[in-house]
């Protein structure tokens, strides 16, 4: 069941995927440009107000969003219908674990940067068994992304997941590049990405040029 604080932080999550607030995403929508501020989330004798399924339909149609992608966010993450054959299922005590070369490499990962193939080591996953489907691990190896990861560290990753300004992500490109970051800044033609030690830049990077993104949920330091 969705709660009255969920579907308003979707409608701030979708507002932030586009690169807009969620005054110029009421705007886009054709709608009064106070229509998502917070003041008029509550009523004034304190009562909730909620979006309505108009408002709802129009800024998916001005975003050019999909109700399923709306619900995913709602939801916290992406669907996962449709792995293709030889994808991981659901884990149920151990997932799988790849180092950050290999994960270069090609070969272990579908479109969507969800495992598949052969080839990958197992580790115990910190959480109760399946409390979350088509996670993964990668083994952090050298010193690139030190102060906040070390050489060895394991982080989790959960591809699909809607990703926000500030989430620590994982960013594979077309070209094997593999890379941990924090998400900065996202459009549909490019994402800018802040480097987690100070003496690496950051980068943008072409949307036609991004394998996929995964965010971290968790990470063993």
């Amino acid at each position: 069941m969705f709660s009255h604080e969920k579907i308003w932080d979707a409608i701030d999550a979708l507002a932030e995927r586009h690169d807009l607030t969620p005054s110029g995403l009421a705007r886009k929508a054709g709608l009064d440009p106070t229509s998502f501020n917070k003041s008029k989330r509550l009523s004034a004798d304190g009562r909730l107000r909620w979006p309505s399924t108009e408002s709802i339909h129009k800024i998916l149609e001005a975003t050019g969003s999909s109700i399923d992608e709306f619900t995913s966010i709602l939801q916290g993450r992406q669907r996962y219908a449709g792995l293709p054959d030889g994808a991981f299922p659901a884990q149920t005590g151990t997932i799988p674990l790849l180092g950050f070369a290999q994960a270069g490499a090609g070969g272990f990962f579908d479109d969507g940067g969800f495992p598949v193939g052969q080839g990958w080591d197992v580790v115990e996953f910190p959480v109760a068994p399946g409390q979350k489907a088509g996670v993964y691990a990668l083994e952090v190896q050298g010193e690139s992304m030190l102060p906040l990861y070390r050489d060895g560290d394991v982080l989790i990753v959960e591809p699909g997941a809607a990703v926000r300004r500030g989430d620590r992500v994982v960013v594979r490109t077309r070209e094997g590049e593999v890379m941990a970051k924090v998400l900065l800044r996202q459009t549909p033609r490019a994402i800018e990405l802040v480097s987690l030690n100070p003496e690496h830049p950051g980068r943008t990077i072409e949307t036609a040029d991004i394998d996929w993104v995964a965010r971290i949920i968790w990470a063993s330091q």
